[in-house]
């Protein structure tokens, strides 16, 4: 971490502790205290169907997991269900198992998901953005993780969230911590992108290379262009080699979506089908075979919830929300089943690598169904019309493209490595800080004054693999209420 620089190898645990009392807590320095949350910030419900032209509007995916930056807020947007109001310094916390650690400080008022909570300082024994470190820490997302209820969706409590006691220490503190974190997240953002612009850059060299390939602009056999064309009738196809095919993908694949699982039928880890969701496709050594797979089902619960079991080397994809625009496609190592966020493609008359590779080049968002959540549905993909050429051409094409992008594809992975690292620095960092494992009371007071960037970095590539068609908001009162 020498590149973020030194203060952060030079932290020290506090001179003294005490226990906490709390199991997850364990100890802390023995001058802080130890407050219930409620006792500190009060829960606002003020709901609302109405807001100002200018007012911004905050849904869980517009935050960003694990640093609390707001990737985007919609100013133009129209809802018929009642939202939340909330006002500058205000800390909005995402109630919804997957969201838990979507916390966030909004610079200015406006509007959110009944899906948050609004969680206001009651009074100057803690500053919010203290307390946003805090509840974004992972000791406390875990704690409240495991208080969750409901089946279909799991949510947290103001109950429980509320009765939870949290560290609380001194307001000289609560700055000094607030100031280092903030410090070190900046230098970890601007890493993160400048590992993001280099992996930017390298995939657009690879996509350039495939595409040459896949649209038969060179004869990778000679590294020529093939001698006689033909104009494909497909726009992004352009012209193709004159004894190459245009057919559509139903000619050469089978589509199908996934199926619903209750959340009770997942997470299980020994049954004897991978069960994959979004987030699945994103785990590190899942880069293009699916190879680590968390929750399976029975073949007997498949067979009772209708879900089909693709074969090994199908192709799957999302369908729908912020993930369908990231393209991503990844094979199957296993017989899986899927979730209904993402579709599965079983290649029959052709080469599976090479028609993974076509599929890479899709931009499948484009086809998405109009409305406030992008989704496409089978027979969107079937009637898509690609090049195929003669059998030993796509497999040429497979042993070339493996070879000319294997530099690209390692430099790739070793920055999406580099970036996982820092984030989960960045995560251990913050526990271990807002929760008074380490003492950088002197480390912030010798940090340079710095400006925060104004540009929002939308570091996460995907949004977490729960469908955002399915978030609900939860009826509460039509008038402001603080709950004790």
């Amino acid at each position: 971490m020498s590149d973020l620089g030194v203060e952060e190898l030079m932290l020290k645990p506090y001179p003294a502790y005490k226990d906490s009392g709390v199991e997850w807590l364990g100890v802390v320095p023995e001058h802080w205290e130890i407050a219930r949350l409620k006792s500190v910030a009060m829960n606002v419900v003020r709901q609302t169907t109405e807001r100002r032209d200018d007012e911004m509007y905050i849904a869980l995916e517009h935050v960003e997991g694990w640093t609390g930056r707001i990737r985007q807020a919609d100013v133009d947007v129209a809802f018929e269900s009642q939202v939340k109001r909330f006002q500058a310094g205000d800390i909005l916390f995402g109630k919804l198992r997957p969201y838990l650690a979507k916390v966030t400080l909004p610079p200015s008022d406006g509007v959110c998901v009944g899906e948050f909570l609004v969680l206001r300082p009651r009074n100057a024994s803690a500053v919010a953005p203290y307390m946003g470190h805090l509840l974004r820490s992972k000791p406390v997302i875990d704690a409240i993780s495991g208080s969750t209820f409901g089946a279909k969706m799991p949510r947290a409590d103001w109950g429980f969230i509320g009765a939870m006691l949290i560290t609380l220490p001194p307001l000289p503190e609560q700055t000094a911590i607030v100031r280092y974190l903030d410090y070190i997240d900046r230098r970890i953002r601007r890493y993160i992108r400048a590992k993001q612009k280099l992996i930017k850059l390298l995939e657009e060299q690879k996509q350039v290379i495939i595409h040459e390939a896949v649209t038969g602009q060179i004869d990778v056999r000679t590294g020529k262009p093939y001698p006689a064309y033909k104009d494909s009738g497909v726009e992004w196809l352009g012209q193709i080699p004159e004894h190459w095919k245009v057919l559509p993908l139903k000619r050469v694949a089978w589509f199908k979506s996934g199926a619903g699982f209750p959340t009770s039928e997942q997470g299980r880890p020994n049954s004897e089908i991978p069960f994959l969701r979004v987030s699945d496709m994103t785990r590190p050594g899942n880069e293009r075979w699916i190879e680590v797979v968390d929750s399976t089902v029975t073949m007997q619960t498949a067979r009772r919830l209708g879900a089909f079991v693709f074969p090994e080397n199908a192709v799957i994809f999302p369908k729908v929300g912020g993930a369908l625009l990231t393209n991503k496609r990844r094979l199957l190592r296993r017989a899986s089943c899927i979730d209904n966020n993402l579709m599965g493609c079983v290649v029959r008359h052709a080469d599976v690598q090479f028609m993974f590779t076509v599929l890479q080049q899709l931009d499948l968002g484009r086809l998405a169904k109009p409305g406030p959540v992008p989704a496409i549905g089978e027979g969107d993909v079937r009637g898509i019309r690609v090049a195929i050429p003669p059998s030993a051409e796509q497999t040429a094409i497979v042993r070339y493209l493996d070879d000319a992008t294997a530099n690209a594809e390692a430099a790739i992975a070793h920055a999406r490595r580099e970036i996982e690292l820092l984030r989960e620095y960045r995560t251990r960092l913050i526990a271990d800080v807002a929760t008074g494992k380490l003492d950088v009371r002197e480390a912030a007071a010798n940090l340079p004054d710095e400006a925060e960037e104004p540009e929002l970095l939308a570091e996460e590539g995907l949004l977490t693999d729960e469908n955002e068609a399915d978030e609900t908001v939860e009826d509460e009162a039509d008038l402001e209420e603080v709950e004790a």
